[in-house]
């Protein structure tokens, strides 16, 4: 048994520091950059947000909407080989490319058919292949296998928390390694398993590790709001992955439902009579791939060796999503004056830490 006595950080524990600047305006800085790889010969030209490939975030309609931000979406793996190539041969059509877009796979054969299906017709280059323990035999031996099959797409795998690991993974083929074990909203692997590792020091860790042997990261959950964006490309993070901060829109998968809420407020009904005022809340349905929901929606149940990882909630419905997106581009363009970075790649060049106690002042709640 051993431990670490190294001090591991999340997002809520640091803060960056301002410097002077040449930048006057946030008009000026650069947030697309352009994504050379590893072992895919072809570019990437998009700010490195994506949409998690979760049921109720990577679903057709964000990633439209993510598109026209040059944002990504890595649609989720329950879609049909079918469903994927109809929406690809769209897309194609109305936006010139899918290379915004991946598509997502397990590790078992039945993926391996349908990714292969998708692929072989050509509307498509991206992939990401998804387990929740990235340490298993079966993610590297997936991984050499899709790429001996297709030498020339990008590969994102994952997820995993360590340098070496992403490594290993990026040396067998993968482009870009998905780091996180737990910190998501709806993830509760933490909670059931023990295991896990703050983000922010993953990502710190975890890009060093990927960039020493000419691979990126995508780091995988955690974020709250758009300051915990900017602070994981700091850290090195080259995409960064979302979901719970896009769940609960209008483009969002998941079920929409109204509850009638009683306020403590009273409306008069007569001169003698009052009553409670009654308001309508509509609140969609967001859970964790791991879930015990998600299991039976999508594999018709939970094996008995298994255990439910991941937690249900409902989310206020928060309207179309395009507000969100455009909010968590200007806390990028901001945070980049505030630090001196002109271009998106030069954040962790520009970056200097505060390690804190508190980040918010939180007494009159913490929305946006």
């Amino acid at each position: 048994m051993r431990i670490y006595d190294d001090i591991q950080l999340d997002y809520c524990d640091v803060l960056l520091r301002p410097k002077r600047s040449r930048l006057a305006s946030r008009s000026e800085v650069e947030v697309l950059r352009e994504y050379t790889f590893k072992w895919c010969p072809r570019s990437i030209h998009a700010t490195g947000i994506i949409a998690a490939n979760m049921a109720t975030t990577g679903t057709f309609e964000i990633a439209r909407e993510m598109q026209k931000q040059q944002l990504l979406c890595a649609l989720h793996k329950h879609y049909t080989a079918q469903e994927l190539i109809r929406f690809l041969e769209n897309n194609q059509k109305q936006t010139g490319n899918n290379d915004l877009l991946f598509i997502s796979s397990g590790v078992s054969d039945a993926d391996y058919e349908k990714i292969s299906t998708v692929l072989k017709t050509g509307l498509i280059y991206n992939l990401c292949i998804d387990v929740a323990n990235g340490y298993s035999p079966y993610l590297i031996n997936y991984v050499r296998k899709v790429r001996a099959a297709f030498p020339d797409i990008l590969i994102m795998a994952g997820n995993v928390v360590t340098g070496d690991m992403c490594e290993d993974l990026i040396l067998n083929g993968a482009d870009i390694v998905k780091v996180g074990i737990g910190p998501g909203s709806v993830c509760t692997t933490r909670k059931l398993t023990g295991v896990g590792r703050p983000q922010f020091s993953t990502v710190i860790e975890c890009a060093d590790a990927a960039h020493g042997v000419g691979g990126m990261v995508c780091a995988d959950g955690g974020c709250t709001v758009p300051g915990d964006v900017c602070k994981s490309l700091c850290a090195g993070a080259d995409f960064v992955m979302l979901g719970g901060m896009l769940a609960g829109h209008e483009e969002s998968g998941g079920e929409l439902c109204t509850k009638h809420i009683q306020t403590g407020e009273l409306n008069l009904l007569d001169d003698k009579t009052c009553a409670f005022k009654i308001e309508e809340k509509q609140y969609k349905t967001f859970y964790g791939m791991s879930s015990a929901f998600a299991q039976e929606k999508h594999y018709g149940g939970m094996k008995k060796y298994r255990a439910s990882e991941g937690k249900v909630v409902e989310i206020p419905y928060r309207g179309p999503i395009e507000p969100t997106l455009l909010a968590i581009l200007g806390g990028i363009r901001s945070c980049m004056t505030y630090i001196g970075a002109k271009r998106l790649k030069d954040m962790p060049k520009c970056a200097t830490f505060y390690r804190v106690n508190r980040q918010l002042n939180t007494i009159f709640g913490n929305e946006l």
